[in-house]
C-alpha cells in the first residue's frame, strides 16, 4: 500500500503554527536603504485605486519596528512566522543583470537571524505581488515570458544564496490566481490592466490573465528546478507554491449546479494546481478558453509537473455555485452566499466576498488531499470583522466574530486530520497584524493584532488570545506526545 493512502490521525511532530504577513502590506519605508518602487507603489497612489485613498508608504512601519514585531511573536509563542521578501529591496531594478542591494540583503538577514535566535522558524515567500516597477516598464512584467522567467529565477537564486542556509521553508509565489485575475483581468490590483476602459487605458481581460498565469507557473517551476539542482542538497529545505482557492459548493443537488461547482474549482484552484501536481491544465479550462490558454511544451511540462514539495493553501470562505453567467474569470458560474431557503451560509465579514463556513474548509482540505495527495500547509486563513475599522479600539479588540471563525476553522482542520486522515503540516492564520489590505487600503482589518495607525502601537485582540492560549497549546501538546488530538482534548473534533 502507498503510504499516502494510510490514515494520518495525528499531527506530525514538526507541525508548524504561527502567523502570516507580506512585505508591502507591513514594511513601509518604501524609499529607504536602496529599495526601488514596486508596481504597488505608484498604483496605490492613483485616485480611486484604494478604498480610503491611502498607500503603502508607511503601512505598519515594520521595516523600522521589526524588533518590536519579533518581540510580540515571541510573546505569542509561535513556532513559525510566514513573511515575504520584497523583490525591489533585494534587486531594486529587478533584472538578472541589475545590481543587488546589499542593504536589502542585510535587513532580511538580520531579521531571519533574530527569528532563529528566538526559536521561530522562518517560512519565506519569495513573491507576494510586489514586482519591481522597473520590470513592468521595461517589458510589461508578467506578460513577457522570455524575460520574466529569467529575471525571477535570478532573484530566487540571490535569495537562496543569501538566506538558504538558514531558511528551510520556501514559497515561490503567493496566489497566482490573484496575480493573474486581479492584476490583469479585473484591473483592481497592480498593475491594474483590464479591458474595462473606465478602469484602465491598457489591457485585455480575455487573454492577459491566462498569459500571466502561464508565465507565473513557469517562473515558479524554474525556480524550484534551480533550488533542487543547486541548493537543496546542501541547504536541506523544502520549496513549493501557495495557491488561493475557496471551497465551491453546489447551490442545490441539481446536476447543472453540481457541475458548476466543479467548474469553479477547476478555473480557480485547478488552473494552477493541476499543471503543478498532475502535469496538465483542467479539461474544462481548455474547453472554455480554446487557443487563448497558452500551451506548455513537453519540456516545460517536465519541469512543471511535481514542482512543489507540498500543497500551500490560502483559503477563506465557501461559495454556493449556480450554473450560468458569462464571466470567464469566474468560470461562467454565479456565486452566492444565499441558500435556496433564503438563509445565509454564515456570518458576513467586512468584505463582501467572505462569510464564515468552517464545514467548507474541511471539505476543501479533503478535496485537495484526495486529488493531489500532497502534504498540506495552510499558509493563510482569516476573517475581517464587519465595520471593525470604525469601532473604538476597545470594542475592536473584542473581535467575537473572528474568534468564532477561528474556532470553527481550527476544529475543522483538526477533524480533517483526526477523522479524515488528511496530511496537514502547518497552519498560519492571516494576519499577524492589521495591515495594508491592497485595494481595501486600511479600512479592512484581518489582523489578530490591532494596529493604531496613528501611533503604530500593537494591541492583541481576543482572537490572538484564543489562538495563543487555546489552539496553539493543544497543537504543541499533541505534537510533543505524538498522539491524536482527540486523546488530549476529547470531543475537540
Amino acid at each position: 500500500m502507498n503510504t499516502a493512502d494510510l490514515p494520518v490521525s495525528k499531527l506530525p511532530k514538526d507541525f508548524l503554527w504561527g502567523f502570516a504577513t507580506a512585505s508591502f502590506q507591513i514594511e513601509g519605508s518604501t524609499d529607504v536603504d536602496g529599495r526601488a518602487k514596486s508596481i504597488w507603489d505608484d498604483f496605490s497612489k492613483q485616485p480611486g485605486k484604494t478604498q480610503d485613498g491611502r498607500n503603502g508608504d508607511i503601512a505598519t512601519d515594520s521595516y523600522r519596528l521589526w524588533k518590536d514585531d519579533i518581540a510580540l511573536l515571541v510573546k505569542y509563542g509561535v513556532k513559525s512566522y510566514r513573511f515575504s521578501i520584497s523583490w525591489p529591496r533585494i534587486i531594486p531594478l529587478g533584472g538578472r543583470n541589475d545590481p543587488i542591494n546589499p542593504k536589502g540583503i542585510e535587513w532580511y538577514s538580520n531579521f531571519i537571524d533574530a527569528l532563529l535566535d528566538n526559536g521561530i522558524i522562518p517560512f519565506v515567500t519569495l513573491y507576494h505581488w510586489d514586482l519591481p516597477q522597473a520590470l513592468h516598464e521595461r517589458y510589461k512584467g508578467w506578460l513577457n515570458k522570455d524575460e520574466i522567467v529569467q529575471d525571477y529565477v535570478r532573484y530566487a537564486r540571490v535569495c537562496f544564496e543569501a538566506f538558504g542556509g538558514r531558511v528551510k521553508h520556501w514559497l515561490t509565489m503567493n496566489e497566482p490566481w490573484c496575480i493573474s485575475v486581479l492584476g490583469y483581468g479585473r484591473g483592481i490590483h497592480a498593475p491594474g490592466r483590464s479591458s474595462d476602459r473606465h478602469r484602465s487605458p491598457e489591457g485585455d481581460s480575455s487573454t492577459e490573465p491566462w498569459i500571466v498565469g502561464h508565465n507565473v507557473i513557469l517562473s515558479h517551476a524554474n525556480a524550484v528546478k534551480l533550488y533542487r539542482e543547486e541548493f537543496k542538497e546542501t541547504q536541506g529545505g523544502q520549496i513549493g507554491i501557495t495557491l488561493n482557492g475557496d471551497w465551491a459548493m453546489p447551490y442545490d443537488n441539481s446536476p447543472k449546479n453540481i457541475a458548476a461547482a466543479q467548474q469553479a474549482m477547476d478555473a480557480a484552484l485547478g488552473w494552477f494546481a493541476d499543471p503543478i501536481y498532475l502535469g496538465r491544465y483542467p479539461t474544462f479550462l481548455k474547453k472554455m478558453l480554446g487557443d487563448r490558454l497558452p500551451d506548455f511544451t513537453p519540456e516545460e511540462l517536465r519541469v512543471i509537473k511535481g514542482s512543489s514539495d507540498f500543497y500551500g493553501m490560502n483559503t477563506y470562505t465557501t461559495n454556493l455555485c449556480k450554473a450560468g453567467g458569462d464571466d470567464e474569470l469566474q468560470a461562467k458560474v454565479i456565486y452566492t452566499f444565499t441558500r435556496p431557503d433564503g438563509t445565509q451560509l454564515g456570518t458576513q465579514a467586512h468584505c463582501g466576498w467572505l462569510q464564515d463556513y468552517p464545514d467548507g474548509f474541511r471539505a476543501l482540505l479533503n478535496y485537495v488531499w484526495k486529488r493531489y495527495r500532497m502534504p498540506i500547509y495552510v499558509t493563510e486563513n482569516g476573517f475581517a470583522v464587519k465595520n471593525e475599522n470604525s469601532k473604538p479600539m476597545k470594542e475592536a479588540l473584542l473581535d467575537h466574530d473572528r474568534v468564532q471563525y477561528f474556532r470553527g476553522t481550527t476544529n475543522a482542520l483538526l477533524s480533517a486530520v483526526v477523522e479524515d486522515g488528511v496530511d496537514i503540516r502547518a497552519y498560519f492564520p492571516w494576519s499577524f497584524v492589521d495591515n495594508f489590505e491592497w485595494a481595501d487600503g486600511y479600512v479592512t482589518r484581518f489582523g489578530v493584532t490591532y494596529v493604531d495607525y496613528e501611533t503604530q502601537a500593537r494591541h492583541p485582540k481576543e482572537s490572538a488570545k484564543f489562538l495563543v492560549k487555546v489552539y496553539f497549546p493543544v497543537i504543541l501538546l499533541c505534537c510533543f506526545l505524538k498522539v491524536p488530538l482527540a486523546t488530549v482534548v476529547p470531543g475537540t473534533c
